[in-house]
């Protein structure tokens, strides 16, 4: 990630953590001016967004090398991030995924849901799993993005993509989902899903037989359901806890490490969405400590809980017993280091 802004050096973020370009001097305003006016030159409609307001989301592309870009102020100074996009599909094999997760998306209607901090290669993710049905399934896949990241070429399927944004090809998530249902697709990938309006158009989407992949910034699976239920005003809570209870499938919560080598190492919770913490959703209370209990005893059903990743990927040596406290409720600690330990005589049996 490239990041630069008025009177000061620009930055780049590898694996995590930032550094200095040392080579190059504080930017002045003629230095931000000719970057930005490099990356909107394709189209003056998006400087005039920009300069109107204040913010702007868009592609740029040098050569064959492709970015994803954000533009805003700092002390009514501009500043500009900008983040390579890998030219290469990821490949679902290649992410430290459970198979599960696969798995769910063959032949399947509902909603699958992405979630993590960002950074924690949400996007990768959904287009490795829209790449797997590509592969092996005769689907029509659209996606709606902000802006469109990878670039999919048809194989077994269709896939139809979609920017999302005032000069796009949609200007909203929620018009372009709304209008997915007219568009006869068998798969839906939302890149963002920001507001309860979103939301309702993509679980009606997913109770009229679809599958529904999409994205929430969210930091575990139970706080993913909570967030979606607090999209909504009281009075409306009970008939959405009994819609999503029934609409969605799976909730992947992801986290991102920084691990030996400057590697970075993506560690993923599961929660699988069946009857019984369906019946957890829907009560008048909900309670994400019930569910991440539930997903504890049920490991068998496919759920992944936190303590267990952490626990996987300190064993095999990709971060440190220390950075996997930091990621869990000081009273989960002992249960961590209980199955780190239990991991380790696994091991070496």
């Amino acid at each position: 990630m490239f990041i630069c802004w008025f009177g000061c050096q620009p930055l780049l973020r590898v694996s995590k953590e930032l550094q200095y370009i040392q080579f190059i001097n504080e930017l002045t305003e003629e230095d931000m001016n000719g970057i930005i006016n490099e990356i909107c030159n394709h189209n003056p409609k998006i400087l005039d967004l920009y300069n109107e307001q204040r913010l702007l989301d868009c592609n740029y592309k040098y050569k064959e090398t492709r970015f994803r870009v954000n533009l805003s102020y700092s002390m009514d100074a501009p500043t500009v991030t900008m983040r390579l996009i890998k030219e290469e599909l990821p490949l679902y094999d290649s992410l430290n995924l459970p198979d599960i997760i696969k798995k769910y998306t063959v032949g399947s209607q509902g909603l699958i849901l992405v979630t993590g901090k960002p950074g924690t290669g949400k996007s990768t993710t959904l287009n490795a799993l829209v790449n797997e049905i590509n592969e092996n399934e005769n689907k029509k896949i659209l996606m709606l993005e902000n802006p469109i990241e990878y670039v999919h070429q048809n194989k077994q399927s269709v896939i139809v993509q979609k920017e999302i944004g005032p000069f796009g090809d949609c200007k909203t998530y929620h018009e372009g989902v709304v209008n997915a249902l007219r568009e006869d697709c068998d798969v839906l990938v939302v890149g963002e899903i920001r507001d309860k309006v979103t939301m309702d158009a993509t679980i009606e989407m997913a109770e009229t037989g679809h599958l529904v992949l999409g994205t929430l910034h969210t930091n575990s699976c139970s706080e993913t359901i909570d967030r979606i239920i607090n999209f909504y005003p009281t009075e409306d809570q009970q008939t959405i806890k009994f819609m999503v209870a029934n609409a969605l499938k799976l909730v992947v919560s992801q986290r991102m490490f920084r691990g030996g080598y400057n590697n970075l190492v993506m560690v993923p919770e599961v929660l699988v969405v069946d009857d019984h913490v369906g019946g957890m959703i829907k009560k008048d209370k909900f309670n994400s400590l019930e569910v991440e209990d539930a997903m504890q005893s049920g490991r068998e059903k496919g759920n992944v809980p936190l303590v267990f990743s952490l626990a996987d990927a300190v064993n095999d040596g990709k971060i440190t017993v220390e950075q996997a406290k930091k990621e869990v409720d000081v009273r989960r600690h002992d249960l961590l280091l209980r199955v780190i330990a239990a991991g380790k005589q696994r091991k070496y049996m």
